[in-house]
């Protein structure tokens, strides 16, 4: 073979040579690139499975959040409707008690009372049963006696001794006057109505005539 013809067909072989391995490389710089995408998109699959997860994960949370919270809202209202209920209940025991206690507030003093009266109505069969005078006045006085001792005892009533006392317009209220001899100061010489205290206080004045020193 002439000497030019070899060097051309050399070349010609290294050309060929050359594209076998530029397309060998090209083979495997797609193959790469294919697999790098793979990879690629496996890593974006993973990334989204986690991200749902997460999602998944907080949304549950957030509805078991809703039941605890619907649940306490539950719980708070039925506790508000049985306060309510059991203030009413309670303001209606207040009220009954109040008028319980107003009808039957003098229940131990009219119990404390039916005794004398008991003894009153027998001295008046006593008395229609004999002419004696002294006979129903000792009773009705025994009646008296028993009546203010009760009330005295058990329920501080006090009477107002007026009589032969000075004046004292606290306790005594004068219905008339008139001037004394050997008076030296305004004194109760006669009483109309009997005074009062309950507890120390004035449940009601003595009615009286008092007697005035004479002008001199």
């Amino acid at each position: 073979m002439p000497l030019n013809e070899a060097f051309y067909y050399g070349i010609r072989i290294m050309g060929k040579k050359n594209d076998k391995k530029d397309k060998r490389t090209m083979v495997e710089e797609e193959k790469r690139e294919e697999d790098l995408k793979e990879e690629a998109a496996a890593e974006t699959a993973d990334t989204g499975d986690d991200a749902a997860d997460e999602r998944d994960a907080e949304i549950a949370s957030l509805k078991e959040k809703v039941g605890a919270l619907e649940s306490e809202v539950a719980r708070l209202k039925d506790e508000d409707l049985r306060y309510r209920a059991e203030t009413e209940n309670y303001k209606k025991r207040l009220r009954q008690d109040k008028e319980n206690a107003v009808k039957y507030a003098n229940e131990q003093l009219i119990g404390d009372l039916l005794t004398p009266l008991d003894n009153f109505s027998r001295a008046l069969e006593a008395a229609g049963q004999s002419n004696d005078f002294e006979v129903m006045k000792k009773g009705v006085e025994m009646v008296e006696d028993q009546l203010l001792s009760t009330l005295r005892q058990n329920w501080g009533l006090e009477m107002i001794e007026a009589k032969g006392r000075e004046f004292d317009p606290n306790e005594m209220e004068a219905y008339s006057a008139k001037e004394e001899e050997g008076l030296e100061k305004e004194t109760v010489i006669a009483e109309f109505s009997k005074g009062w205290k309950l507890h120390g206080k004035v449940l009601r004045t003595a009615k009286v005539m008092v007697g005035k020193p004479k002008s001199k």
